[in-house]
């Protein structure tokens, strides 16, 4: 261009200061005699990223979204728009990306004013952010939409004040009210507007999760109040954090939403006395291709990795339509099969998710019928050239199995019977009774239990779970099988013994090794401790411990209450 109008180039060493001296020059040179040019519709590259609100309603385009990977954890909104620099970022789009324990990942979506801005960003592939270089890829609108939109009233009032900066408070004793928060952050951060400044988050029931975001009228009051990261409200110590809308918007619509996992189900009835049939009794065997088969699971996945890589298809899932499929050991198998609603769903489950990736492995996905699931959980196999039947006949399987529950007590402890301790669903050795036995009802136990004298690899089906089930009833191995199956009555199970503690105040990441630290002494075993989880699948900070008497109980509520554990102050009380 500079040739073209007859014009030096400009003599620098730097690169981008000499084409911006050159491009000064030639600006300069049409405005003046003989070209008198005048610019018209030109564009302005915003200085300062602008916050707001999204709506899952709105309309977004995907050729203006990108993803960027590899982002330091605690940057925030305006360190991506800095990033960007020259390019103009809509308003509110940048949506930082959160893992399932609600943490960031390191990744965000970016919505651009339109595709030319998109692709410029696209070039920025692999440039750096301090020390680290970031990855920018295509994404889609539906993309940013669920991570930025959001349909709640009360978060798109909270968000309807402009330019203001958003800090997130993570940890909150749950009893803490909006005076607690302002009086923590004091009067040298006031909050934009006083308690309107704050929105707590909540759970669909209303219970308080211990995060809350506050909004600051200015960047010096959010620097006041990010210099009270960790400091003690009450007796927790508070984590503070930058936010975005974006993430507000994502926290929200993670707690408010219908729970995939919910609370842990009442016990099961008891039930008549029934023998054991060929098949589960939850399973009713049909030639409908209604079901699907997981193949190549990891051994370690669970019930709730099998939710989260069928995604939304999970809604489609039968109740108790959840087997996973365990070996002779007692151990998982890699196969699972889940009982769908119908077989044009179990179908497009097949076709979507066939050979998609669960953590570093990826899984076979195959539609089938109720009959040929119920072949494969008895020991037969299920391959490309048809059913080979299981080398277990009816005839085979041991006598008929019964676990007897006394008539009496007929109801469990209210916190036993809401959360079901391991004591209660670990499978013992039957013992005879020592006094006469009492009216019993039979529970019938929804396992198969195979002929151990045969050698071939048995399969057993693990009990049936569904989507909101977070926990289950663990399959006895088959040695307890056996030893039932060889009592020449049905056995009476006597009560069960001991006691159990609530612990309240536990830090997030504290495991069962953590607390068998913390009640050390006290001789307790890793199936005495059951750690409770909430409405979204995260530990709740609660959890119920089994001691062998009611006095060791006492005791150890007596002693260990309060005590702190990882700096949380564990409160402690005796179920009644």
């Amino acid at each position: 261009m500079l040739d073209y109008v007859c014009i030096q180039a400009t003599v620098e060493q730097e690169a981008g200061l000499r084409e911006v001296k050159d491009m000064v020059l030639l600006i300069l040179h049409v405005l003046a005699d003989p070209y008198n040019h005048k610019f018209s519709a030109f564009e302005t590259v915003n200085y300062k990223f602008e916050s707001g609100a999204c709506s899952k309603t709105e309309a977004v385009d995907s050729e203006t979204v990108i993803r960027a990977r590899g982002l330091p954890w605690q940057s925030s909104d305006q360190d991506i728009a800095r990033f960007f620099k020259g390019l103009n970022i809509a308003k509110g789009g940048v949506a930082l990306c959160l893992n399932a324990q609600g943490r960031r990942n390191g990744e965000a979506l970016v919505r651009f004013i339109n595709s030319e801005h998109r692709d410029m960003a696209l070039d920025r592939h692999k440039h750096h952010m301090g020390s680290r270089y970031i990855e920018v890829y295509k994404a889609t609108g539906e993309e940013f939409l669920k991570i930025a939109g959001g349909t709640s009233n009360e978060v798109a009032q909270f968000l309807s004040k402009e330019n203001q900066m958003i800090i997130r408070m993570r940890g909150l004793p749950f009893t803490a009210t909006p005076q607690d928060v302002l009086g923590f952050l004091g009067p040298e951060c006031p909050v934009t507007d006083g308690t309107e400044g704050l929105l707590f988050v909540k759970y669909p029931d209303g219970r308080p999760t211990g995060d809350a975001f506050v909004l600051f009228a200015c960047e010096e009051y959010a620097q006041n109040a990010l210099k009270k990261h960790k400091q003690i409200l009450g007796k927790r110590y508070i984590e503070l954090f930058r936010s975005t809308a974006a993430e507000v918007q994502q926290v929200l619509n993670r707690y408010m939403s219908t729970p995939l996992i919910s609370t842990l189900p009442p016990p099961p009835p008891p039930m008549v006395s029934v023998p054991v049939l060929a098949t589960p009794p939850f399973i009713t065997t049909g030639n409908t291709r209604d079901c699907i088969r997981l193949r190549g699971l990891p051994y370690t996945a669970a019930i709730e990795d099998i939710l989260e890589f069928m995604g939304e298809h999970t809604i489609d899932i039968k109740p108790h339509g959840v087997h996973m499929v365990l070996n002779q050991q007692g151990r998982p198998s890699g196969d699972a099969f889940i009982q769908m609603k119908s077989a044009d769903r179990a179908f497009m489950v097949a076709q979507k998710c066939h050979k998609k990736m669960m953590k570093d492995r990826y899984v076979e996905v195959f539609q089938c019928s109720t009959e040929e699931m119920s072949f494969v959980l008895m020991g037969g196999t299920l391959n490309r050239s048809g059913l080979s039947p299981p080398p277990c006949k009816l005839p085979c399987l041991s006598p008929p199995t019964y676990a007897a529950f006394p008539a009496a007590p007929a109801m469990l402890p209210t916190e036993a019977a809401l959360y079901q301790p391991p004591l209660l669903a670990t499978p013992r050795t039957p013992q005879a009774p020592t006094h006469s036995p009492a009216p019993a009802f039979a529970y019938y136990s929804p396992q198969l239990y195979m002929n151990m004298n045969m050698s071939y690899t048995t399969y057993y089906p693990s009990p049936p779970v569904s989507p909101s089930t977070v926990s289950y009833f663990a399959a006895p191995p088959g040695s307890v099988a056996a030893a039932v199956a060889a009592q020449p009555t049905p056995a009476i199970l006597p009560p069960q013994p001991g006691a159990l503690v609530r612990m309240q105040g536990l830090p997030y990441n504290a495991g069962v090794k953590d607390i068998l630290s913390f009640f050390q002494g006290y001789q307790l075993q890793a199936d005495s401790v059951l750690v409770l989880y909430n409405w979204s699948g995260q530990r709740s900070g609660e959890a119920l411990v089994t001691f062998p008497s009611e006095k060791a109980a006492r005791r150890a509520v007596a002693e260990c209450s309060n005590i702190p554990l990882s700096g949380h102050p564990i409160h402690l009380a005796c179920c009644e």
